[in-house]
Order: structure tokens, then sequence, then C-alpha cells
């Protein structure tokens, strides 16, 4: 857990100590018995109606109460886990409050939290009401999860981003020969214009805003960390059912990768019918690469500037898509999904995205007009799906290992749907697996009715519509359980 440092003052000698635990309450509301603050009371019982501020004298996170016998500071014990970030800005900005709370064995237990003058009178109802607002939010929301919570040191660390020219120089001037010599030397030159009274306050803002994006990506080398064989089966396997031979192909790029510690010449392209999982495909790789990954959907882009960004001598200009995909990720490691990459031809006029791709799949490097600077492109891999194979350019296809995916069998259909797809849904809606049963019969219907059609998403679609349906007749018909014979099946996908 964050230790609350309210002062912002560091202090070499004194370790911060986190006073705190979370507990985890989804209560809708604060009372006495449900407190969402737990403050230490052995050495002084604390009014039911107390004022102060939340501090961290020699870095313990406490409350300090303001008594008639003086300041007094008494540590937090318990915090509900909702709560933290709003105590920890009502510290940071310093505001006073009153609060609520009753003493008892478990310490004083907080159940109100209003923001009061610095004199001790009461707010206008205005200048509190943001506090009551974000308490409310904050009671109406779930507790979020532990593995959230383990990330709150991250999400401070990338909250610290490189906005000002004089945080920008300093980071510069630190990170030296770490930067790539490119983009150090542009660096430079954008600094230069972003602090010259020579040109127009557009180009100092464009230069700025330029070097905030390039300097908060981490440019990293191309090395990879071996990644282990097994662990990348068992994401594979979660993620598809059958296609072994699709597997085999991932797993052997992944011996590749541990071998050479480095990325492939050539990314991937799944080709297959719609709903075979080629998507789902794409996400388990860059899971087990484990890189930040964006994706491209290429029947959405029909004009290469969307990728490569606008020049800055316009003043509503900005970075291409696949500068932003960098600057999101945080680093130039990255796993780029290029969805429908057979519409890459449909551009309008003479310019056609699917000639920017090819600079992209080279992996020598890529410019952004708006940048005006060549971005490595050494650690990004490719991962490309297609429904048809002859619409993609010979071009785009030999930048590409093709693995094509055949549909699944009749039987793969029965066994994803029973198995897989309806047991999912079922978990989803809250009922229990006895309730909603199909016979042989019923699976075998739902097989002829769905013949004509490729992959598994029309098989999804049934099994929400039949695991919906059977939800209804339990709640309104009174019903203990509902079977689907071939019957059943249908009545209700053709009735």
């Amino acid at each position: 857990m964050a230790v609350f440092d309210f002062s912002k003052i560091p202090d070499a000698g004194t370790e911060p100590v986190c006073t705190y635990e979370l507990f985890y309450s989804n209560e809708h509301e604060m009372t006495p018995d449900k407190p969402v603050v737990v403050i230490d009371n052995e050495h002084k019982k604390w009014d039911s109606q107390s004022e102060g501020m939340f501090t961290n004298p020699v870095k313990k996170t406490s409350f300090e109460f303001e008594t008639s016998t003086g300041v007094w500071s008494a540590d937090i014990k318990e915090v509900d886990a909702r709560f933290v970030s709003l105590l920890q800005w009502l510290g940071e900005n310093h505001i006073k409050v009153r609060l609520d709370g009753v003493n008892n064995e478990r310490g004083y237990c907080v159940y109100g939290i209003s923001e009061i003058a610095l004199g001790g009178g009461s707010k206008l109802s205005a200048e509190d009401g943001f506090l009551q607002y974000m308490i409310q939010r904050l009671l109406a929301s779930n507790a979020p999860s532990e593995a959230e919570l383990s990330h709150e040191i991250i999400e401070d660390c990338d909250a610290m981003k490189l906005t000002s020219l004089q945080s920008i120089t300093d980071f510069i001037n630190c990170a030296g020969r770490t930067l790539p010599d490119n983009i150090r030397v542009w660096a430079s030159r954008n600094l230069a214009v972003a602090r010259s009274n020579e040109v127009t306050p557009a180009e100092r803002r464009h230069a700025q805003r330029a070097l905030s994006i390039m300097m908060n990506v981490q440019w990293k080398n191309n090395f990879f960390e071996s990644i282990d064989p097994v662990e990348a089966r068992r994401i594979l396997d979660e993620e598809l059912y059958g296609m072994e031979s699709v597997k085999q192909r991932i797993i052997e790029t992944i011996i590749q990768i541990n071998r050479t510690h480095t990325l492939p010449a050539y990314g991937i392209l799944l080709i297959g019918p719609a709903g075979t999982g080629k998507s789902q495909i794409a996400y388990a790789v860059a899971k087990i690469l484990k890189l930040p990954w964006t994706t491209l959907d290429m029947s959405s882009i029909n004009d290469p500037e969307q990728l490569t960004g606008s020049s800055r001598i316009y003043s509503n200009a900005k970075p291409g898509m696949i500068m932003e995909a960098f600057s999101h990720a945080g680093e130039s490691n990255l796993v780029f999904i290029i969805n429908e990459l057979d519409k890459a031809n449909s551009g309008k006029g003479s310019a056609n995205p699917s000639d920017v791709l090819l600079t992209l799949l080279d992996n020598l490097g890529f410019t952004d007009n708006y940048m005006e600077c060549m971005i490595p492109t050494s650690g990004v891999y490719p991962i490309a799906t297609a429904n048809v194979k002859a619409d993609i350019s010979a071009p785009l296809l030999s930048r590409f290992a093709v693995i094509e995916l055949p549909d699944y069998t009749e039987d793969e259909k029965k066994i994803i749907f029973s198995k897989f797809a309806l047991p999912k849904v079922i978990d989803k809606m809250g009922l229990r697996h006895d309730e909603v049963q199909v016979t042989e019969s019923g699976l075998e219907q739902i097989m002829i009715m769905h013949r004509c059609k490729s992959g598994i998403r029309d098989l999804e679609q049934v099994a929400e519509h039949m695991a919906a349906n059977a939800l209804y007749r339990i709640e309104v018909e009174g019903l203990e359980r509902v079977v689907y014979d071939g019957n059943e099946v249908i009545k209700l996908l053709e009735g």
C-alpha cells in the first residue's frame, strides 16, 4: 500500500511508515457500525464531532485533531479501500474537515466527513458540495480488487508526465546517450523551437507537445527475455479450442524468440472465416509476450493521415494513430494488432493506407508527420487478421508469416457450445448449471440450424438467447429447470 506524503517534502533520514490496513466494503451508506475510516483512540477518546486535517507527521498516515487542549495526532488504523484516494486528496490539499465518529474497541470509527472553513465555521454548501458528491459516488461504487490496488504505485509513477519545458530539459540532460541518437538530436532542435521568441505561439505549442509525447515514451532496445513455452501453451488453450496446427506455429515463434532474444523478422497474419477466434489469438500472443498492445482497425481507416499524423503547419495538427499508440503504451516495444487487413486497400483518393503499413512492417523506422522524426520500430510486433487472403496486396502479404485458420468442424462446435459458450453465459447470468439443460437432440438441432455459418459467433448468441429465455421462465413461470430438446430449440430460435 502507498504511504501518503501530503507535504511532498522529501526527508532522506525518515523511512515512510504505513499505519493503516485496507478493508473491502460494498456498503452504500456510512453508519457507526459501517465506518469508512478507523482512527487510533488508545491514548485519547475523541469527540463525536472532531475537527482537523489528514496529515503525515514523521511520514505516518494520521489525522491531526484540533481540540480545546491543543493539537493531537493519531494514526489511521483502517481505511475503506474505496476512500484511499479521497483521503490522499484531502491531505495533499490541506483541507480542514469535521469528522463524525464514535469510540469503541475497534477505534474511533468515522461515519461522516464534511469540509469546514479554516476558522472553524461551516462552509457554504457549494464549497462542501464537491466533497459530499465524491463521498456519495464512492459509496455507490464497489470495492476495488486487491490486484487493482497493487498497481497504485505504478499509477502514481505514470502520473509523473514530462509536460513543462523545465522538466523536459532536465530529462534530456539526464538521459543523455540513453536516448536513441536521432531522437536526442531531434529533441535538442525542438527544445530550441519551444523556447524561441522568433516563431509563432502555435509553433512553440506544437514543439512542446511533440517533446512531451516523445520524452514520455520509454525507448527500449530490442532484447526480449525468454518466454515459458508451457505457460504460453496454457494461455493459448484457455483462449482457443482445438486448432493444434495454429498453436504449434505460435509456440514455434516463441521458441525462436527464446533462442535469439529478438522478435522474428515477420509478423503473424491470421486468415480465416469470421468468428474463428483470430482476434482472440492476437490478444493471447500479446499476453504471452507480456507487451502492451494497440489495435488498428483498417476497415475504419480510409486516409493515410490518420496513421501518419498531420503537419504542424495546421493549427489543429496532431500525431497519427501509430505515434499515439506508442504514447499510450509508454514504451517502444509493443504489439500492433491490425484487424481487417484485407480492407487496407480501400483508401480514398490517390493515397493508400496500406502504403503506410509497409513502412511500419519493414521495422526500419517510421516517420510521423507531426513528430517529424523517425521512430524506432524494431520492438514492434505486428499481428494482423483478415478474412480473405486474395484481397491482400502482394507487398503486404510478403511482410507476414501467414497462418490460415480453418473453420471449426461440427463436432468441435458441439463441444465449444456445450462445454464453453453455454456454461460461460449461465455463470454470467447467475444461473445454476442444472437449471439449463440441452439434450443431444437439442444440440443436434442447433448445429443443423447453423450448419452454413462459419465460426462460433452465432453459437455464442444462441447460448445467450437460450440462457436468457431459461432465466425468464424460471423467474416468471416458476419452473425449477428448463430442458431444451430439438422441438424446444426450434420453438425458441424460429419463434
